[in-house]
C-alpha cells in the first residue's frame, strides 16, 4: 500500500471508529505502531487535526466537530454515484466501504437523499436502467424516507400534463426505466408512475403512510404485469410453481399455484407473441382464455413443422 493510500486509510479509520489506540489502529491497518505514528504526523501536516494522548492506554482521535470538507457533487452526480454503487452491491461486488465514503463527504441535503435512496431502491432483475434526473430522484427518495407528500407535474403516455400530489413509497428499476410506487392523493390509491415523466418535486406536509409490509418492487412488478394490453391470457401450466417463476418473471405474469400445477395470468398486445412465449415454457399447458390463443398456437406449430 502506498503512503498516500495508507494515510487516507488512517483518516477513514479515525472517522469510523473515533478514539483508537496506536496498537488498535496498527492492527486495523495491518502496519506497525511506528508507521501509525508517522502517518498521524502526515495527517497533521495536511491540516487534519488529529489529537493524541501520550502514555500507556493513550489514543488518537480527530478533533471533535471536525469533518472532511464536503465534495462538490451536484444532485445528478450524487445520484449517479450512489446508483452505480448500489447496482454494484446487487451484483455481489464490494461496495459498502465506498458507499460509506460517499455518504460521509456529501453535504447534508444530498446525504439524506442518498441514504433514503439506499432504503427504498429496488430492482426487478436488471441493473442497467439509466436514471432520470438526479435531483428528481433524490427528492423522491428523500420524501419517501421522511414520509412526506410531494407536489409535482406528471406527463402521461398521451403527452397530457397534470398536477399531482404523491406520497412516494419506493423507486424501482425495470428494463431500462425507473418507476415510482406512490400513493396518488387525487385518485386515492397506490399507483406506479414513470420517474422520467415526473417534473419538479416540491416537498409538502406529512404523506400517506406506507401500507404494512409494502414491497415496492413486488408492487411495481404486479402492476406492470397488469398493463391493460388488448388480450387477457389465462393458461394452466403443468409444472411446479418454482419452475414457473423461473420461466415467467413477476413483471410478465401473475402465477397462482393450484392442485394440478400453476395458473398463469397476463396481458398481451399480440397473441402470436403470447404463443411464442408459451412455446418456450418448457412444460405442457392448457389454454383457458382467450379462444383465439389456440389458433395462434396452432399457427406457430405449423410454421415450426414446416421449418
Amino acid at each position: 500500500m502506498s503512503k498516500a493510500a495508507r494515510v487516507l486509510a488512517l483518516l477513514e479509520a479515525l472517522q469510523d471508529h473515533g478514539a483508537s489506540t496506536g496498537p488498535e489502529l496498527a492492527q486495523r491497518l495491518r502496519v506497525d505502531v511506528r508507521t501509525v505514528r508517522r502517518d498521524v504526523v502526515a495527517l497533521r501536516e495536511l491540516g487534519i487535526p488529529v489529537e493524541g494522548e501520550r502514555g500507556r492506554g493513550g489514543s488518537y482521535r480527530l478533533k471533535p466537530g471536525f469533518r472532511v470538507p464536503p465534495l462538490m457533487f451536484t444532485s445528478g452526480e450524487a445520484a449517479a454515484a450512489a446508483l452505480g454503487l448500489l447496482a454494484a452491491r446487487r451484483l455481489g461486488l464490494e461496495a459498502e466501504s465506498a458507499l460509506r465514503k460517499v455518504r460521509r463527504v456529501l453535504p447534508d441535503p444530498l446525504r439524506r437523499g442518498v441514504e433514503s435512496l439506499e432504503q427504498i431502491l429496488g430492482f426487478t432483475g436488471d441493473v442497467d436502467a439509466a436514471p432520470p434526473d438526479g435531483e428528481t430522484l433524490l427528492a423522491l427518495a428523500d420524501a419517501a424516507g421522511r414520509g412526506r407528500r410531494v407536489a409535482t407535474t406528471y406527463v402521461d403516455s398521451t403527452g397530457t400534463e397534470t398536477t399531482r400530489e404523491l406520497s412516494p413509497h419506493g423507486v424501482v428499476a425495470h428494463q431500462g426505466r425507473w418507476y415510482v410506487a406512490a400513493f396518488d392523493h387525487q385518485r386515492g390509491q397506490q399507483r406506479v408512475l414513470r420517474a422520467d415523466r415526473i417534473g419538479t418535486v416540491t416537498l409538502l406536509g406529512a404523506g400517506a403512510p406506507k401500507p404494512p409490509g409494502f414491497d415496492a418492487t413486488a408492487f411495481v412488478s404486479r402492476q406492470l404485469a397488469r398493463v391493460p394490453w388488448a388480450h387477457e391470457v389465462i393458461v394452466h401450466l403443468d409444472t411446479s410453481h418454482e419452475e414457473a417463476v423461473r420461466r415467467f418473471p413477476p413483471t410478465l405474469a401473475e402465477l397462482e399455484p393450484d392442485d394440478q400445477g400453476v395458473t398463469l395470468r397476463m396481458r398481451a398486445d399480440s397473441l402470436d407473441w403470447a404463443a411464442g412465449l408459451l412455446a418456450g415454457a418448457g412444460c405442457s399447458f392448457t389454454i383457458v382464455a382467450p379462444d383465439e390463443l389456440r389458433a395462434a398456437v396452432r399457427r406457430l406449430a405449423e410454421r415450426l413443422l414446416e421449418a
